[in-house]
């Protein structure tokens, strides 16, 4: 009898709909759950993530289990993730790591200031996790870094430098891991992430890609709103960082393109809902999360072509069959990323030596529409205001090309981000959540350019699983202004 068929027969209904909130059956499913009675490391974190008032009752019940007092944050994170793994899509994990963070701050009231605090320290770490272990290109965030991304956020003021200190060391010094199920150590790296998607492991493919970080993986939510497909052809322009990308792999590729929630699926058929995405059509996902599409103006080889930067500052390029077409996908992707981009993490740009551009979240918004809004107009004075203030402090001339090269690139990425808010906000004063529903048509008195989206579902949703790990990392340099880069 699998684990699920246990968990039915005895919570019939709590587990399937949420509905009861039967504390003594939460107490004794999440005291099974921690002895690993009939369950494995890996059930665990599906039935603490749950979205509803059940498996909030199990999570907290199951965290009474752990006794954090007098612990470090990060001693307490590691003897949490000893007891199960943590596997599942990413709103489950979060979930998971929101009850990690109250009992953490009931355990220890006086450590920091509020329970919010803990939380956005064990985001951090996540991210720090990731960042130093991960095998993403170029330079790892530094502690002055990791400091000075979170100055201002501990309920309006500074985390303990020492704290930070010591977080960021044991980070460093020792990679955050949890506890995975007895099979999955036997296989081999390869057999744990690149399984395919078959009738005995019908989930595999939705953990590819998943490691250490559950705040930029590629968010999965199969009953997410088709808002647009057709074919568009795509070329690759630059890597992640905006690294050129070699001359042979930037060839001109068609694709049956589905923009479904905040991913944009490239498969190489035409859509079909009854069929699952191959393992190659999930490699080719793109998160449109804090992206920005804009008419590729720079690129005159082909007609109607859009230029698509993510939010990992990839540089990608798809020309749509008319300049109609070409509209709508520009107008699409940036309503939904203007709609459901996460606020990005703290990152204190001015203070620190070096520029490092801050990691962006690729979890859906939690915020209402209204506060979405006033979260991007805050973003965008402040950018505007740290452009502003950049350009007033030109280096000069007989400084090293280092530090001018470092100029240039903080120069860029904040005309970039001006932009893209100054688009979003646009997009959301027009109505945001409302566009996402409304035919071409009907979007009445909107531009036809890239912060104006007219939007119309269309199909049906797709039901196939999500992989992919996109981490934002912060350092490369990328195609700049001062240094252009014609599009070849």
């Amino acid at each position: 009898m699998g684990s699920t068929e246990i968990l039915d027969k005895e919570t019939p209904e709590s587990l399937s709909n949420g509905t009861s909130s039967n504390v003594e059956a939460a107490k004794r499913l999440a005291k099974r759950l921690y002895q690993l009675d009939r369950f494995k490391r890996s059930d665990v974190a599906k039935h603490l993530g749950k979205n509803n008032e059940f498996s909030k009752l199990v999570a907290e019940e199951y965290l009474k289990f752990f006794d954090f007092t007098g612990m470090t944050l990060d001693q307490s994170l590691r003897y949490f993730f000893k007891a199960f793994s943590l596997v599942g899509e990413t709103q489950e994990r979060e979930r998971v790591l929101v009850h990690f963070s109250n009992r953490y701050f009931y355990c220890n009231p006086d450590t920091i200031a509020s329970q919010d605090g803990v939380h956005c320290l064990t985001c951090a770490m996540m991210l720090l996790n990731t960042d130093l272990h991960g095998h993403n290109i170029g330079k790892k965030m530094t502690c002055q870094e990791f400091i000075a991304n979170l100055q201002g956020v501990n309920e309006g003021v500074d985390f303990s430098k020492d704290l930070l200190k010591a977080l960021y060391n044991s980070i460093k010094n020792e990679k955050l891991e949890w506890a995975v199920d007895d099979e999955e150590k036997k296989k081999s790296p390869s057999e744990g992430t690149d399984e395919k998607a078959n009738g005995t492991h019908p989930k595999t493919i939705s953990r590819i890609g998943s490691t250490t970080n559950p705040f930029l993986d590629i968010p999965h939510d199969p009953n997410a709103a088709v808002y647009k497909s057709g074919f568009l052809a795509r070329k690759i322009h630059a890597d992640m960082d905006g690294k050129k990308t070699p001359r042979g792999k930037r060839g001109w590729k068609t694709f049956y393109a589905v923009l479904k929630g905040t991913v944009l699926y490239l498969q190489k058929d035409e859509y079909k809902p009854e069929k699952a995405l191959s393992e190659e059509d999930l490699k080719n996902a793109v998160s449109v999360h804090h992206a920005l599409a804009s008419r590729a103006t720079d690129y005159e080889k082909k007609p109607n072509v859009l230029k698509l930067k993510t939010a990992d500052w990839r540089v990608l390029l798809f020309q749509a069959q008319s300049p109609e077409e070409m509209q709508g996908w520009i107008n699409k992707i940036n309503c939904v990323a203007a709609v459901f981009s996460a606020p990005p993490f703290p990152a204190a740009i001015g203070s620190q030596k070096r520029f490092s551009r801050p990691l962006l979240p690729a979890t859906t918004t939690k915020l209402s529409q209204e506060e979405q809004l006033k979260s991007h107009e805050s973003k965008l004075k402040q950018i505007t205001t740290e452009l502003a203030e950049h350009r007033s402090y030109p280096p000069d001339k007989k400084v090293k090309a280092k530090e001018i090269d470092e100029y240039k690139l903080k120069d860029h990425y904040l005309e970039f981000e001006k932009t893209r808010y100054e688009v979003y906000v646009s997009i959301l004063k027009e109505g945001g959540r409302e566009l996402l529903s409304n035919s071409d048509s009907e979007a009445t008195g909107l531009k036809k350019s890239h912060s104006s989206p007219s939007l119309n579902p269309d199909s049906s949703p797709v039901t196939a699983k999500v992989k992919r790990n996109v981490s934002e990392r912060k350092d490369h340099r990328p195609e700049t202004p001062s240094i252009k880069q014609k599009v070849t």
